[in-house]
This record gives structure tokens, C-alpha cells and sequence, in this order.
């Protein structure tokens, strides 16, 4: 059986209507690889030809859309601590789920509950303590 209609969809255009496939499905595989992206959401790739034939009708302009349907990025929670202190306000993220509570992090470090090293903070402490044990003795 003889074909009669050979548009070849991977070819017309000189393969423009292709690379736009291509690039939309990368799209598309991208967003289903996101773990931001709710894994049950559909995904779709749409291909539009319009055609417009001349007043002869034997020549047809055809211009082609490729356009996908992606997941949402879903939402992210967190909690905030807000305080004001000499007309200032001040905002930190609560890192360890409960105010006041201190937490280890990933690395193992022992942190506030809005993420400040717990070490850092002794050092600040502990530079205005003075050791008079390691002070050297005038005289003797």
C-alpha cells in the first residue's frame, strides 16, 4: 500500500519539530526526576500543527507548537521565631522543632534551635573569661 501523505514528523521542518519534542521531554523528565514535584502528577506533551491553506488550496503554511504540562514544585513548611528586642525586630528559622531546644545536626555539631554551633557560642563566652592559672607570675 503506497503511503499518499509523507510528512515525515521527525523530519519537517528540518527537524525543528523534533528538537522542540526533544526539548520538551527533557523538560518533562527532569520535572518527573525532581523530588520537589508530587510523583503521582501526570505529565503531558502536546504537539499543535495549524495549517493555513492559500487561496489556491494546494499550498499549506503549517507552523508547529510543542508545549508540556508539568508537576507543581510542592510547598515547603517551616517555622519561624519572631521576637523584637530596642525597636528591632528579629526573625530565625527553628532548626530543632521546639523552642529553647538544642539538636545535633547532620555533622554531628551541637546547635541552638536556630542553628547557631553551640561551640561558637562558648567561644564568644569564654573570651572575656580571664584563667588566672595561665597568667605568668611577676617576681618569683
Amino acid at each position: 500500500m503506497d503511503k499518499t501523505i509523507k510528512l515525515d514528523l521527525s523530519a519537517i521542518g528540518e527537524g525543528g519539530l523534533q528538537e522542540k519534542v526533544d526539548k520538551e521531554l527533557e523538560k518533562v523528565f527532569d520535572n518527573i526526576l525532581d523530588p520537589n514535584t508530587d510523583i503521582k502528577t501526570k505529565r503531558k506533551l502536546t504537539i499543535t500543527l495549524t495549517m493555513v491553506p492559500d487561496e489556491t488550496r494546494e499550498v499549506v503554511s503549517t507552523s508547529m507548537e510543542v508545549k508540556s504540562s508539568l508537576a507543581p514544585q510542592t510547598g515547603v513548611a517551616t517555622t519561624v521565631l519572631v521576637g523584637q528586642k530596642d525597636g528591632k525586630v528579629y526573625a530565625n528559622e527553628l532548626k530543632s522543632k521546639i523552642p529553647g531546644q538544642t539538636y545535633f545536626d547532620e555533622e554531628a555539631t551541637l546547635r541552638t534551635d536556630i542553628g547557631q554551633p553551640i561551640d561558637d557560642l562558648e567561644r564568644g563566652i569564654n573570651e572575656d573569661v580571664i584563667d588566672f592559672n595561665k597568667q605568668k607570675k611577676v617576681g618569683n
